[in-house]
């Protein structure tokens, strides 16, 4: 494999552009108000929320799931015991 195929370009300029991109990039982070020491915090914090949202879903699902069962499951319990019942009378 040629280098300038490995790094798409010639080497150098290759480096260049990545350096001109990563001064782009550090500037429009720093107007966000991301900097070096908040940036791990700030991806921590991301990381928190999301497993959070995930586990607040399954935790709205589970409190309305019990609620439902509450009714749901003696009623079709009540129907079953009837239906059987029903079934065994000739």
């Amino acid at each position: 494999m040629d280098r300038n195929t490995f790094w798409g370009g010639n080497p150098l300029s290759v480096v260049v552009r990545l350096a001109l991109m990563s001064v782009v990039v550090g500037i429009v982070l720093s107007a966000l108000g991301i900097n070096l020491r908040n940036f791990f915090d700030r991806i921590n914090t991301l990381l928190r929320n999301i497993y959070d949202l995930g586990f607040g879903a399954i935790d709205w699902m589970l409190q309305y799931l019990v609620l439902g069962a509450i009714i749901v499951v003696p009623v079709w319990l009540i129907a079953r015991i009837v239906s059987s019942s029903r079934n065994k009378t000739p």
